[in-house]
């Protein structure tokens, strides 16, 4: 006789705490994204990641939970009618995982997980905002949005960790998102890009970030909320969560290494801005591997993500797409490494759960052969595609009826006033002696200069 459900308050506060922690990151991601971005389009672009927490969030609850979590329908999709938003989830044996053997399960209330789960689906929505940065159009944005999390992100989520064609039937790993959050992101983010083209000037005119501060600032968030991200992914307080959560420092720490390293060696001086998308290519990278693999192949995973995507993104200038903020080159990049590494490195020795529960097999060095090599190639392959395929229509449609793009005079004058009627930073003049305007060269905000006058100099570090 089954003993009647419990809820587990350790694993509960857990979850709770992880859920605030990835709900964090997105502000974080904001930040990062921001001080990357140029000081006329700082604002709009945080407003990406802002208004993907308003939204993802209503849809989640309504029925994007139920796509990804539901029982499987086609291996697609979960049961569209079984989590429907309009429905109270409060009853005892509302537990998440709860069966008739176990009808506690984890012992963790289905609303925790969904919560959890939410704040997944929120940020993989943001981090696709960063490459187009400077040049969509706000509306557009909300409807690219709105239509990728419901085609892509939430069929993907249920393929991947909902019991569907991923996870359960082709037996590929992913703990925490690296081809459910970043390889899908990513192959998003190339899709926008060539739909939308480059900015006005790029690659010929410099696009610094204009605050690095806030790049580092960010970054330190992102890392922080990144320990709820990939060790609460175990959903349990166990030693799988605590191997999660010193796989992500190591490799995150070696990832900053690496990446400087490269850098080093390249431009002869290390950055800050380095050092901080290093730390990100590293989070990226350790995601799908956290609770798969030994702590030392975590700091070999790190090394090789820091410095493998520290040459990528190059990539763009060699192909000729305009990733602004190199969504592609951090997230897709990186989320592949750490997909693949799990094919050469994944053991059943610090997690059974890859042969018991998912059905999976060791990586390579732990003599599983190229069996699970294969099973995470074929996976990121079939969410790239469908990702990218997806992003791209999506974007030719929005492009073609209300518009995507920003028009080339917003562009170049602002898109933060164009599109938001505000500005990050004030420069008008405290008095009558011109400000920051003056002292940067730009004259008095307002005038028009007189017909036949030299226009004034424009400096990147105050006009973006």
């Amino acid at each position: 006789m089954p003993d009647a459900p419990t809820i587990d308050s350790g694993n509960t506060v857990w979850l709770l705490v992880s859920t605030a922690l990835v709900l964090l990151m997105t502000p974080g991601l904001a930040l990062f994204y921001g001080g990357l971005n140029r000081s006329k389009g700082v604002l709009n672009m945080m407003m990406m990641s802002f208004s993907a927490i308003g939204l993802i969030s209503i849809l989640w609850l309504l029925y994007g939970f139920t796509v990804a979590f539901g029982s499987d329908v086609n291996g697609v999709w979960g049961d569209l009618g079984q989590y429907l938003g309009h429905r109270t989830y409060l009853a005892e044996t509302d537990l998440w995982g709860a069966t008739a053997e176990n009808p506690s399960g984890i012992g963790v209330p289905l609303y925790v997980f969904m919560a959890f789960q939410m704040m997944f689906a929120v940020i993989t929505v943001a981090l696709i905002s960063g490459a187009v940065s400077d040049r969509a159009k706000f509306a557009g944005w909300l409807l690219f949005a709105f239509g990728w999390a419901t085609l892509v992100y939430f069929p993907v989520a249920h393929m991947v960790w909902g019991g569907g064609l991923i996870g359960a039937k082709l037996h590929a790993l992913d703990f925490a998102g690296g081809t459910a959050v970043h390889i899908n992101a990513g192959a998003a983010a190339l899709g926008l890009v060539l739909v939308l083209g480059k900015r006005v000037g790029w690659p010929k005119e410099q696009m610094k970030p204009h605050n690095v501060p806030m790049v580092a600032l960010g970054a330190g968030l992102l890392w922080f909320g990144w320990f709820g991200f990939n060790a609460g992914s175990e959903l349990t307080v166990d030693g799988v969560a605590g191997l999660a959560f010193i796989n992500t420092q190591v490799a995150t720490a070696a990832a900053v290494l690496g990446w400087i390293v490269v850098e080093w060696i390249k431009s002869g001086k290390p950055t800050m801005v380095g050092a901080s998308s290093g730390a990100v290519a590293g989070l990226v990278a350790i995601t799908p591997a956290c609770g798969f693999i030994e702590p030392w192949s975590a700091v070999l995973l790190g090394l090789v993500a820091g410095a493998v995507c520290a040459l990528a993104v190059s990539l763009k200038y060699k192909l000729g797409y305009d990733d602004s903020l190199d969504v592609v080159g951090v997230h897709f990049v990186g989320g592949w490494i750490g997909s693949l590494w799990l094919g050469l490195f994944a053991t059943t020795k610090v997690n059974s759960a890859i042969s018991e529960v998912i059905g999976a097999s060791n990586g390579l060095f732990y003599g599983g052969g190229l069996t699970q090599f294969g099973r995470q190639l074929l996976a990121g392959l079939l969410v790239t595609v469908w990702s990218f395929g997806v992003a791209w229509v999506l974007g030719f449609v929005i492009q073609k009826t209300i518009g995507f793009r920003a028009d080339a005079e917003d562009e170049v004058n602002g898109i933060d006033v164009a599109e938001h009627a505000e500005t990050a930073y004030d420069f008008s003049p405290a008095t009558g002696g011109g400000g920051a305007f003056a002292m940067a060269g730009l004259g008095s905000p307002g005038k028009t200069p007189a017909a036949g006058a030299p226009a004034a100099p424009v400096n990147e570090k105050v006009a973006g």
